[in-house]
């Protein structure tokens, strides 16, 4: 109830508002991920303003959202990004600059989580998956995702160079607080690729979310990096032996934004401010174990719900935070690299 009353103060401010109140264009990445903002954030919206929530799925395809803004025909009005292409999307002038008066005070959220042109919806994390049922020995570190002669078998990993480069550094001995600055020299990168040509006989790759659980549960991969959530929600519906190790995560957040040129650029903020409200990220929380970014929400979370989630203390001492401003300086020219690399 609490929750309800806060959507209808913020959305009584202004008759004109209400007209124009009609539907909201929502994209996400789609999967488990969408069906825990549908329940969480998309039906109580709609059911404290009369708003109608059309939910769009992408694959983080920048250059559509780009196109769109370039030629002044933006339908998407809230967008969620990854934490790299928040800054450089920001920079471009393809994103509308967040107004925190009706989001919320800065100081309310975690640290990284409210820039000039998104704020942080939730922290997850890249984690290593492997089905307990099916190995006799259980994967601890990316160095056990690496050996091949130890655990024999396919590896699902995602096709990106991020996670993966930070992946073969940790597997190669780096330390966890040293990753950036060993991937941030050219030695670092070739010692990366290096690391990964020994894997790459054995690698399955995943583009989507939820292809990763699939080729495990599919028997297609012995291990696969995979987001948190997307194990947990498959555990929920019965695959009660994939787990998770969580040394070595690599975690980050995930962020709202508004491209630059909605007509429905004041109704975009105020279905963000309650999406980051405390009790809103907690039910969401409650639908998939990602973290939440407002700090009043983390002394109302039950213990055992808090230990499934990135965010937990135990759980990020064991962790990576992935850099979004070294992939802002140097992901372009990777990328590049990483594909070329990969379709050798």
């Amino acid at each position: 109830m609490k929750a309800t009353r806060t959507l209808l103060a913020l959305l009584t401010a202004g008759s004109c508002f209400a007209a124009q109140a009609d539907e909201l264009s929502v994209i996400s990445f789609g999967g488990a991920n969408k069906e825990a903002q549908v329940k969480a954030y998309y039906e109580p919206f709609t059911k404290a303003t009369g708003t109608k929530i059309v939910a769009g799925e992408y694959n983080g395809e920048m250059a559509k959202l780009k196109a769109m803004v370039e030629t002044k025909s933006v339908s998407w009005d809230v967008v969620e990004v990854e934490s790299s292409e928040v800054a450089r999307g920001c920079d471009e002038g393809f994103f509308e600059k967040l107004d925190y008066k009706v989001i919320g005070a800065k100081k309310d959220f975690i640290p990284g989580a409210a820039t000039k042109c998104g704020v942080g919806m939730f922290v997850y994390s890249t984690v290593i998956a492997y089905d307990a049922g099916k190995l006799k020995t259980a994967p601890t570190s990316w160095a056990d995702f690496w050996d091949v002669k130890k655990i024999p078998g396919k590896r699902g990993l995602r096709k990106t160079a991020k996670y993966a480069l930070e992946a073969a550094l940790l597997a190669d001995g780096v330390a966890q607080k040293d990753v950036y600055t060993v991937l941030a020299t050219p030695a670092g990168v070739d010692r990366a690729f290096k690391k990964l040509d020994e894997l790459k006989p054995n690698i399955q790759w995943w583009e989507a979310g939820a292809q990763a659980p699939q080729y495990l549960i599919s028997g297609d991969v012995v291990m696969t990096s995979a987001f948190n959530g997307r194990i947990s929600n498959a555990q929920k519906e019965g695959n009660k032996d994939l787990s998770i190790a969580w040394n070595g995560g690599l975690y980050e957040l995930e962020y709202w934004v508004v491209p630059k040129g909605t007509p429905k650029k004041d109704l975009a903020m105020q279905f963000i401010a309650a999406t980051v409200k405390a009790d809103s990220q907690i039910e969401y929380s409650k639908q998939i174990p990602y973290g939440p970014t407002n700090k009043g929400a983390a002394g109302k979370i039950e213990p055992a719900l808090a230990s499934t989630l990135p965010s937990s203390p135990e759980n990020l001492s064991v962790a990576v935070a992935v850099d979004p401003t070294f992939w802002l300086d140097h992901g372009e020219e990777l990328e590049r690299r990483f594909n070329a690399w990969a379709a050798k």
